[in-house]
């Protein structure tokens, strides 16, 4: 039994959770997962290591409530404890050797790339984050991510937060006017994922992806998590979660997404930012000569 230490409502639709974890927290790096059951007859369900505290022996996970499972998990309260925690899991983040690193984020996105941005921080890199959310409502980390970044821009559909926009558009002027970027670090639907790779492939900036597919036991034998990167068959759970963005093939991997779009429909009103990148995915980057742009 995993007890929750503590419990924060980040938004109406986003919870974070810190879990008794000593074992997991002592080995936990950047990029890792973890996959938890609520009791005997719950699902497995795979979610980001948000943060975690080595000495105190705990870890964050954050979810949002839109599922079955997320929703029972809710219900649950700080001094509860739940089943199963099984991790630290998958590879962790190499993030090493980077002088200047833009991560490019949607949505619940922030969980994975605070413990990326802090890692990197900590490597004396110079860390931008670009965030995007449907509406101010739906921001999550803003403290937490600002305190560590060199620059920090959050965006949303409506402009509700004073600022609208698309975080391709915040990119692509970034990349014009820093030609030091050497890492591009992007997390959220694939969609939004995919037109970040078509944007830094013609400057051949490293673009790394966090391929958040289908998951059930998190050790390769499932393959629900199988996906094609470089032409190869990988396994998001113990080849990834992080991938070079510009080998994944996101055609596929969005075909594989849909699978449960009809029984599971929360998914085609919560992932807001994958209707808004869907005309992007075939949009073509022109390069000018002389910007470079």
């Amino acid at each position: 039994m995993f007890e929750i230490i503590d419990k924060i409502i980040l938004n109406k639709y986003t919870s974070k959770m810190t879990l008794k974890a000593p074992y997991i927290a002592n080995s936990a790096k950047a990029g890792q997962f973890v996959i938890i059951r609520i009791d005997d007859k719950g699902e497995r369900i795979p979610l980001t290591i948000a943060d975690f505290d080595d000495k105190k022996g705990t870890i964050d996970i954050i979810y949002q409530k839109v599922g079955f499972t997320t929703r029972k998990l809710d219900n649950k309260n700080k001094g509860e404890s739940i089943l199963d925690v099984v991790g630290p899991l998958g590879q962790p983040s190499n993030l090493t050797g980077y002088k200047n690193a833009l991560l490019v984020v949607g949505g619940s996105g922030c969980a994975i790339a605070y413990p990326q941005a802090k890692a990197l921080s900590m490597n004396n890199a110079k860390v931008g984050v670009i965030c995007g959310f449907r509406n101010k409502d739906f921001i999550i980390l803003e403290k937490e991510l600002s305190s560590i970044s060199d620059s920090f821009d959050i965006l949303t559909d409506d402009g509700s937060n004073s600022r609208k926009g698309l975080v391709t558009d915040a990119l692509l002027n970034r990349i014009k006017i820093d030609s030091t970027i050497d890492l591009v670090i992007s997390v959220g639907p694939l969609p939004m994922m995919k037109a970040v790779c078509n944007i830094t492939r013609p400057f051949r900036i490293k673009t790394i992806v966090s391929m958040n597919t289908i998951m059930i036991d998190g050790t390769g034998m499932c393959g629900g998590c199988r996906l094609t990167v470089g032409g190869k068959t990988k396994f998001a759970c113990i080849d990834g979660p992080d991938f070079d963005g510009h080998d994944v093939d996101f055609d596929e991997a969005i075909l594989k997404s849909k699978v449960y779009l009809n029984t599971e429909n929360f998914l085609s009103s919560s992932c807001h930012l994958s209707k808004n990148f869907k005309s992007l995915e075939g949009e073509k980057i022109q390069i000018d000569e002389e910007s470079g742009v």
